[in-house]
């Protein structure tokens, strides 16, 4: 009887541990924590909402830009770049409400300044897939982000500039694109690219522009097409300038999921001008680098080669990085290239 009872406990030691490993496994390649809030939360009718700096939850509709400013918390700061999150939750019912309270929800924001960093689009020869960590080693990047969508084939849907000359085609009429003009970033509706001068130098066609001169679009709303769908509650990545030229990066992060007109009322009272989304959902990852090392987020499995669809390797082509301008040195004084 005893030898049963140690027998009984060793399998029970060895179940909870193989549960343990299976879950940590999880965590690390499918990004699992984050992954059962997103569920949780998928089919609710409720508005996000954000803690404030007094602690109390509002939606992000009824938050002023003094409360959403106040209620960013900070991660890392340094000249030019800012990281920040925003704590956040959705109602869902009572799994939603368990997953969140256990593994918690976020919205990470990344401003950058365009007069003490350089902003490219990245990606590897014939654009074979890769990840926002790769990009990040490879060029020495502080900050980069899946850009647009890809094909099943894993070619980027949209036109693509490095380098200034075009090394991708056009994909129909969308309507957001992300680009530099005279080293100067620029980010929202393609109608910008008409009225900044310049050739391109570095850009890419995304999808869908969702904001010009601080008013959002009406579209964003809509019912959802074969691309689009503004409603659906998911991995959110948006791109937006404000008029001194500052970038804003507003993203999910663990749990942090959200619908089109959420993401966009963020960035709005986040005083950003224009802006466009980039590739989301399953795709979204990002590399931020800090002085404890990069931070990296994939929204999914990026590592691991299965090739169920549910979980097969998300992995893209063309991301948009962002290095640290280069000092020069003026009569003895270091100074940074700024664009004219």
């Amino acid at each position: 009887m005893i030898r049963k009872r140690g027998c009984l406990k060793l399998l029970l030691l060895l179940a909870l541990a193989g549960a343990l490993l299976a879950w940590l496994a999880g965590e690390v390649f499918f990004n699992l924590n984050s992954n059962v809030v997103a569920v949780s939360v998928r089919d609710s009718k409720a508005p996000l909402q954000i803690l404030t700096k007094r602690g109390e939850w509002k939606p992000a509709v009824a938050l002023t830009a003094g409360d959403l400013d106040a209620a960013l918390i900070e991660r890392h700061r340094e000249t030019g770049m800012r990281w920040a999150t925003l704590k956040v939750r959705r109602a869902g019912g009572t799994l939603a409400s368990i997953a969140q309270r256990v593994f918690g929800a976020e919205v990470q924001v990344v401003t950058l300044s365009a007069d003490r960093f350089d902003f490219m689009t990245t990606f590897q020869p014939k654009f074979a897939l890769t990840t926002a960590r790769e990009r990040m080693e490879d060029g020495n990047l502080w900050f980069s982000i899946t850009a647009n969508f890809r094909d099943p084939k894993g070619r980027p849907m949209g036109w693509v500039y490095h380098e200034g000359r075009q090394v991708n085609q056009p994909f129909g009429d969308w309507s957001g694109c992300f680009f530099v003009k005279d080293g100067r970033p620029w980010c929202g509706p393609k109608s910008l690219l008409n009225e900044v001068p310049g050739l391109i130098q570095e850009g890419c066609q995304v999808y869908p522009s969702v904001m010009k001169n601080h008013t959002t679009f009406a579209y964003v709303d809509l019912k959802p097409d074969e691309f689009f769908d503004g409603s659906k509650i998911s991995y959110r990545s948006l791109v937006g300038m404000r008029s001194d030229g500052t970038i804003v990066f507003v993203l999910s992060g663990d749990g942090g999921v959200m619908n089109v007109s959420e993401v966009t009322e963020i960035a709005r009272k986040l005083n950003v001008q224009h802006a466009t989304l980039l590739d989301g959902g399953r795709a979204l990852q990002y590399s931020i680098r800090t002085d404890d090392g990069p931070w990296h987020f994939h929204a999914f499995n990026t590592e691991l080669p299965f090739q169920h669809k549910w979980l097969e390797r998300q992995r893209s082509p063309v991301y948009i990085g962002v290095r640290r301008k280069a000092p020069v040195i003026i009569d003895g004084a270091s100074s940074f290239l700024s664009p004219p």
